[in-house]
């Protein structure tokens, strides 16, 4: 039988630090959440209101305009008419990051994961209240930048920008609790005499 070492104070601490709840993050990925969702809305509001379908307004020439088209699918049209199945996957990605979020610790991930709520929440609102109703309505995409094979929205844009960050944030080795992973030892070969 293996003897345990005892817990050392800096073991308890970041114990306790995982139990407890963070209100700084919490509130952070909230504040981000709805500042995404709140302008995501709005702009699509905006779009709807003065463009006609198809519309397009040109904001920086050709490089940046305002193009308004919907969309059934997620990025780049991918799973066109499958709405109510990218809405069930919204449902679920929302659901995990309210039960996830007591967890965070790093602003960082707090920021990262609030943008991609935000982003979720903001196309989910779409697809139940829009045209064709519950589960299957239209996305509203309206931004176009020369040279990209895709229109997007303000959703798009945070959910993308989490995406980075997520990359950002592995690479860097920002664990949740806002601390970096040791780096790995390099020298895994043993050594020749």
């Amino acid at each position: 039988m293996a003897a345990t070492e005892p817990a050392t104070p800096d073991d308890r601490t970041a114990a306790r630090r995982r139990g407890r709840v963070s209100a700084r993050t919490i509130g952070l990925l909230a504040a981000i959440a709805l500042g995404v969702l709140g302008l995501d809305q709005l702009t699509k509001y905006l779009v709807v209101t003065d463009l006609a379908m198809g519309q397009t307004v040109p904001l920086l020439g050709e490089l940046l305009q305002l193009h308004r088209t919907s969309n059934s699918g997620a990025a780049f049209s991918f799973a066109t008419g499958f709405t109510w199945v990218l809405s069930l996957v919204a449902v679920g990605v929302i659901v995990f990051i309210v039960w996830f979020a007591p967890r965070i610790r790093s602003l960082a991930w707090a920021t990262m994961f609030g943008l991609v709520l935000g982003g979720a929440f903001g196309n989910l609102v779409d697809r139940l209240f829009r045209d064709s109703g519950w589960g299957n309505g239209l996305v509203v995409d309206f931004i176009q930048i020369w040279g990209f094979p895709a229109i997007f929205n303000v959703a798009d844009i945070a959910i993308t920008s989490a995406m980075a960050l997520f990359v950002l944030l592995s690479l860097r080795g920002v664990r949740l609790d806002g601390t970096r992973a040791p780096a790995a030892d390099v020298d895994d070969e043993p050594d020749e005499d």
